[in-house]
């Protein structure tokens, strides 16, 4: 069938025609905008936001990938309780096989070397450097050897701060942005940012999605998409209604990505998507900044991982401790994934005093914590907002993130806590220090830090997250499933929009879908025939 785009486009007061539009640009959208250009077709990549990179540029840029899709199938079915389908496990394990080779790939347009963690651990181990990555999953589940990680360590000549200039994450983030941001411009893909989507636009006899509108410069345009659209806007982590609704623990703060509105979510929605995940969140405890106006939480420390059953191989010491508004340790502060997990104890609700006691939590450690390193870490990819922690935790008492005192009494009573029950829970941890074992919460021995050297520090931390798993279903091709099991025709997800992570997460596990579901939904939507309506 001959169709003639100018008649449609004025029927349908369409501003312009792409075969795709890509909706976000994290390694996600990215990877969709990519393959789908590479596939042959024309192709625009939106961004809500005036900078690029979403979420996934603050990354820790470590790509998951595995060596067996049998093993790794294993482990990520385990990890999920049986609440994602087994072919939508399947396609992520398979995919994972493939992501060392196609990151050197993508790579090799700026020349960027790329490391395994094993040929890190290498590297580190030859320069005397304690810190080993985690060569395996993050659970003693089956199939964990055969997870590691791939990830670009160095760019010739390229600086983060002068090319994105507002990512304030991890060193190697930007690192695979910038390669798979290149990629994406020599493909020829379109890249406008400012511009925010807003609704699908579907065929009223077909369903087929056929266009999508969207807001630039407060001016609403419709766009054409020939073939299809993906949606890889991110989660909900930027909506506090959402989070209010969907998420156990109040308040939670996001890290970073302010706006991930869950715009993708109800976009599905309006065309009727079922939604899955949506309780799963990816997040620790943090800080909040003394001015109001600042959007994020902060994240205490990343730790690295340990292994269950490894606990000896710890041997970094946290400098801190966490109680509860009574004064009381609830928790183990260093669980083996803390970054991922430790938000859940936040949630608790005491039904008999009506108060979620430990949201916010208090953390308490002594002038020796307090000289080791920074207690907490600001993570953001916002224009004009960057916010650095000092490496002595000084600027933060100078500007009122942390509270110090030179009694653990006077501490108490600035955090609003009973100082009898702050001291006898500061004197049991001391004598579990003494003994080298944590029997209420078995923290990792080497883990342990006695707390006993004034000036004492603390402050109120809440439960943060990095980004949620929650949103439309989606099937191992991609596509976003409606209530009724139907695949919504012309409408695809990539990345965390929707992520199959649906109990336990797995470290680098979003980088890694965002690579394998935008490669499927870039192909697949490219791989459609031009829409006749």
């Amino acid at each position: 069938m001959n169709i003639d785009h100018a008649t449609l486009e004025n029927n349908m007061n369409f501003s312009e025609t792409f075969d795709v539009v890509v909706a976000g640009f994290g390694h996600g959208g990215g990877i969709a905008a990519l393959n789908a250009a590479q596939a042959g077709a024309k192709t625009l990549l939106i961004e809500k936001s005036t900078v690029p990179g979403g979420l996934s540029i603050c990354s820790y840029g470590a790509v998951r990938s595995a060596h067996d899709p049998d093993e790794a199938y294993a482990y990520l079915k385990a990890t999920n309780g049986g609440r994602t389908p087994d072919a939508v496990v399947r396609a992520l394990a398979e995919g994972m096989c493939g992501l060392e080779a196609y990151v050197r790939e993508l790579a090799q347009i700026c020349d960027a070397r790329v490391l395994t963690s094993v040929e890190e651990n290498a590297e580190r181990e030859k320069a005397g450097d304690p810190y080993r990555r985690q060569i395996r999953g993050n659970y003693p589940l089956p199939g964990t050897n055969t997870f590691y990680h791939t990830s670009v360590v160095d760019i010739p000549g390229f600086k983060a701060r002068e090319a994105y200039p507002w990512a304030n994450g991890a060193p190697n983030g930007p690192k695979l942005f910038k390669v798979v941001h290149d990629n994406v411009l020599k493909a020829g893909v379109e890249v406008r940012l400012g511009v925010a989507a807003q609704r699908l636009i579907t065929d009223p006899a077909s369903r087929e999605v056929i266009g999508i509108t969207v807001v630039q410069n407060g001016e609403t345009r419709r766009i054409r998409a020939r073939r299809g659209v993906v949606l890889a806007t991110g989660g909900f982590e930027g909506n506090a209604e959402m989070k209010a609704q969907f998420l156990e623990a109040y308040p939670v703060f996001n890290a970073a990505a302010r706006s991930n509105t869950g715009d993708g979510i109800r976009m599905a929605q309006d065309l009727g998507a079922a939604l899955w995940h949506m309780w799963h969140v990816h997040g620790a405890y943090g800080f909040r900044h003394s001015d109001p106006a600042y959007p994020y939480g902060m994240r205490v420390k990343r730790f690295p991982d340990w292994f269950p059953g490894d606990e000896d191989a710890v041997k970094l010491k946290m400098a801190w401790i966490l109680l509860d508004a009574t004064g009381k340790r609830f928790m183990s502060e260093y669980q083996p994934y803390t970054q991922d997990t430790a938000v859940r104890p936040l949630g608790h609700f005491d039904p008999v005093t009506q108060r979620a006691p430990r949201n916010p939590a208090y953390i308490i450690c002594d002038d020796n914590g307090r000289r080791l390193y920074p207690l907490g870490k600001a993570t953001s990819n916002d224009e004009g907002l960057r916010y650095d922690w000092s490496d002595d935790n000084l600027k933060e008492v100078e500007n009122g993130i942390l509270k110090r005192a030179h009694t653990l009494e006077e501490l108490a009573g600035l955090l609003g806590l009973d100082p009898a029950a702050v001291t006898t829970s500061v004197a049991r941890w001391n004598a579990q220090c003494a003994a080298g074992r944590d029997e209420d919460h078995a923290r990792p021995a080497n883990s342990m830090l006695p707390i006993e050297k004034g000036p004492y520090y603390g402050a109120p931390v809440w439960a943060v997250i990095s980004n949620t798993q929650g949103g439309p279903v989606h099937d191992a091709q991609s596509r976003i499933i409606d209530v009724h099991g139907r695949p919504i025709p012309r409408l695809y997800a990539a990345g965390e929009l929707g992520s199959s992570f649906g109990h336990l997460y797995l470290s680098g596990g979003n980088i890694a879908e965002c690579f394998v579901t935008g490669r499927i939904a870039g192909r697949g939507v490219a791989a459609l025939a031009p829409s006749a309506h």
